[in-house]
């Protein structure tokens, strides 16, 4: 059985492996750099949408990675959360065990001609004399001015941009603070992206709010470029009234580009399409399982017991016979059509356009006919509580990274040895950023102090 010797010295070995792990820079740059990776992942991949969304977007085997994988809620996921919490206890050990150590070293006295940058300066005068015009000049440059005794003897030491030192530190707070806003989005937020016909009302699952699209327009500027003759939509909007579950209600315009806050929750005008409704059937009688509401693209439905689905793929605003395809450059619906994709399965077995209003034969008595489409405006909502501390840990990172590259902090050892009317200053110098970022400034500023004297004693 182990003594209490043993297990005090084996938990100490354990504490010293902790530190040396989550101290390590390079442990701590290895974390970011991961965390960097996640979240850049999480920009590229819309986050919180259906998977079909995905499959529409993404080839079959990045749909299936991405969700596999979670990189559909990617800032939801527990490693995500957990790196974070990695990343913080890295940096509270690297502040505490060597940022602090390193830049807010103690008073201490040294070897004056042991370090780098010192200088000796022969003056004259009392003791008391010499001490009250050194620290005359040092307060003077701006210098602040300490005094501490070391075995008997008296040093004095000048701190120049001495908050400086803290510029790290503050950098590290203000990761701190956005880890602390992501947090609270993962615990608190949520968003996701919904398709609304005109005139239909959905509603929100996270809180309950209801949502009406009363009208949808749309702005398709005509451009005449080298390539040729361009459809760009310059500008959509929906006609919305947001009713949250106490029954506070607005109604507004959402514009692209213009998000509507309403309830803590930032609605996007972010998309738009055509809600398609068909008719099927069967030696002239309907054919069940079709539905009788718009179906959106992507959407899909069963052919009966045949094992095969139609799928709705794309809307075409102008059907044109000389175009590649069939299918017109100009959205706008004026020959408007579908094409819809036969599935057996998972596979495709081909593709047809077809016009609106007019059917198509399937085969075996079956009969395909898009009847009538509807606009609809895709929407994304986010709520995340964390956007103010993410805001306020960035200026306040910002701040810190700006602190500790624009500003030296230098301290100053001053030692006076002699005896009577006849002293030697002895001055070294010491940045946190090395000597050679402080050689020029010291050779002025010992000029300086030696000009200061010779006058003095004159």
């Amino acid at each position: 059985m182990a003594t209490a010797t043993e297990q005090l010295s084996s938990a100490q070995a354990l504490y010293a492996e902790f530190i040396d792990t989550f101290g390590n820079v390079l442990f701590a740059v290895s974390l970011l750099a991961i965390w960097g990776v996640m979240t850049l992942i999480g920009v590229v991949v819309d986050q919180g949408k259906s998977p079909s969304a995905y499959f529409n977007e993404y080839p079959a085997q990045v749909a299936r990675a991405v969700l596999r994988l979670g990189f559909d809620h990617i800032y939801h996921s527990y490693e995500y959360v957990g790196l974070i919490g990695l990343i913080l206890v890295s940096l509270t050990v690297c502040t505490f065990k060597r940022v602090i150590p390193a830049r807010l070293p103690p008073l201490r006295p040294v070897l004056v001609d042991k370090i780098p940058l010192h200088a000796f300066i022969e003056t004259k005068g009392s003791e008391s004399e010499v001490r009250a015009r050194l620290e005359g000049f040092f307060a003077r440059t701006g210098w602040q001015i300490r005094r501490k005794i070391f075995n008997g003897v008296e040093w004095t030491f000048a701190d120049k941009h001495n908050w400086a030192r803290r510029g790290v530190l503050v950098a590290h707070l203000g990761f701190a603070i956005i880890a602390a806003g992501t947090t609270l989005y993962w615990w608190k937020g949520y968003s996701g992206a919904m398709a609304v016909l005109s005139g239909q009302t959905v509603r929100i699952p996270q809180n309950g709010d209801l949502l009406t699209v009363h009208s949808f327009n749309y702005t398709i500027k005509p451009t005449q470029t080298r390539g040729g003759l361009i459809y760009q939509p310059v500008d959509y909007v929906s006609d919305i009234t947001a009713v949250s579950a106490g029954g506070t209600s607005t109604r507004n315009l959402l514009r692209v580009n213009h998000p509507l806050e309403f309830n803590g929750i930032s609605y996007y005008q972010a998309s738009y399409g055509y809600g398609v409704t068909f008719r099927m059937t069967q030696a002239g009688h309907a054919v069940p399982g079709v539905p009788s509401t718009p179906m959106f693209e992507g959407d899909a439905f069963p052919v009966g017991p045949t094992g095969r689905s139609i799928q709705y793929s794309q809307f075409v605003g102008t059907i044109d016979p000389r175009a590649r395809g069939g299918i017109g450059a100009d959205p706008r619906p004026f020959n408007p059509g579908v094409v819809v994709t036969v599935l057996d399965g998972d596979q495709p077995l081909g593709e047809e356009i077809v016009p609106l209003g007019r059917a198509i034969d399937l085969g075996g008595g079956y009969r395909l006919e898009p009847v009538s489409y509807r606009l609809y405006s895709g929407i994304e909502y986010r709520h995340d509580p964390g956007v103010p501390l993410v805001g306020l840990g960035a200026l306040v990172l910002v701040t810190g990274v700006c602190i500790a590259f624009y500003f030296l902090p230098a301290r100053l050892f001053v030692r006076l040895d002699g005896e009577g009317e006849r002293w030697t200053v002895g001055l070294a110098a010491q940045t946190p950023k090395g000597y050679t970022m402080f050689e020029e400034q010291f050779a002025a500023l010992v000029a300086s102090l030696q000009r200061s004297e010779e006058a003095s004693v004159t």
